[in-house]
């Protein structure tokens, strides 16, 4: 266990820099700035979190309810900020709080379920074999592109814009992500059962009923988010915002495609496919990097919106392109 938390210190400090340096450069007053260094950084905190080990037992209602822990945190923060003011710092000390509740909440876990897993030991060898360095690199890649994939629009628009559309955008694109992440927890639930499967069931998965049903779900959220996107804005974020509708216009477009992808690639981990969803993810990220150099400085957070669709149509075909080859080998 403590050489599986050495890494994730490792991995998480060596991030730190990357935030300062993102933080020094985005066109931000200074005081966002020192926001968004503490904020992010603070997020390195999830290395001591024992979540790792709640997934590999399959104790997934445990990590579900532990995943709320920093939200609340940070809605409590928010609720108490609304009353006293300083809302930056109040955000600050609501996501430091949540990740250190959350750490401890695994550690209480953990201590209390201790001797049952020592009389387990093949159970957590197998754990321990999973987590080896050179199983887990591929993988660690992979996830790192997903995350890029899904990050690199704001992290562009913040230094190749200006604070004000930055905020439009992060108001619109907060809206959907609400949707998007009880949709992850649902996909995420399903990881431990996807990678028993054997290849007659992974196909089974891939049968093209079930895309029709994630891609008429996503389309009806998404037309319900787009016609109910202005009073939205207006209720979460207050009246100056509703200027973002154009923004949750388009990216309400994403649902339906983010509903596909989200589930052929956690599928894909499962299977042990990182190396695929690496490129994958690697092809839709780099064409969005190019796209926002190209158009974010003149058109801004419109541009942003538009780059992230196309770069979700070029990850889904890039990933039902691996999943052909998944037919053609196993059949």
């Amino acid at each position: 266990m403590r050489r599986v938390q050495r890494r994730r210190l490792l991995m998480a400090s060596a991030a730190i820099p990357f935030v300062l340096i993102y933080a020094a450069l985005a066109r931000l007053p200074f005081e966002l700035k020192l926001f968004l260094f503490a904020f992010a950084a603070i997020g390195t905190l999830y290395a001591f979190s024992l979540d790792w080990a709640a997934w590999g037992r399959e104790q997934l209602l445990l990590a579900g309810l532990a995943k709320a822990i920093i939200p609340a945190c940070l809605l409590f923060g928010l609720l108490i900020a609304m009353a006293r003011g300083h809302v930056l710092s109040w955000l600050v000390a609501g996501n430091l709080v949540g990740f250190l509740l959350q750490s401890c909440f695994f550690w209480v876990w953990w201590q209390r379920h201790l001797r049952a897993l020592g009389n387990q030991q093949q159970g957590v060898a197998d754990i321990a074999d999973a987590l080896e360095w050179r199983r887990t690199s591929i993988m660690g890649l992979a996830w790192m592109a997903n995350l890029a994939f899904a990050t690199v629009d704001m992290l562009m628009l913040g230094v190749l814009s200006n604070p004000e559309q930055v905020g439009l955008y992060s108001a619109a694109y907060r809206i959907l992500n609400q949707l998007l992440l009880a949709y992850y927890m649902l996909t995420g639930a399903l990881y431990p059962q996807l990678a028993r499967q054997d290849h007659a069931q992974r196909r089974q998965m891939l049968r093209p009923r079930i895309f029709f049903a994630l891609f008429a779900v996503g389309s009806v959220l998404a037309f319900l988010l787009a016609f109910f996107r202005r009073p939205l804005l207006g209720i979460v974020f207050g009246h100056p915002f509703v200027a973002a509708a154009p923004l949750l216009l388009l990216l309400a477009f994403v649902l339906p495609l983010d509903f596909l992808t989200s589930y052929l690639s956690n599928a894909y981990l499962a299977w042990s496919m990182e190396r695929s969803v690496l490129l994958c993810a690697a092809v839709a990220a780099g064409s969005n990097i190019v796209l926002n150099l190209a158009t974010i400085p003149r058109y801004g957070a419109i541009a942003a919106a538009i780059n992230t669709l196309i770069s979700y149509f070029i990850y889904l075909a890039m990933l039902a392109w691996c999943g052909r080859g998944i037919g053609r080998s196993q059949a």
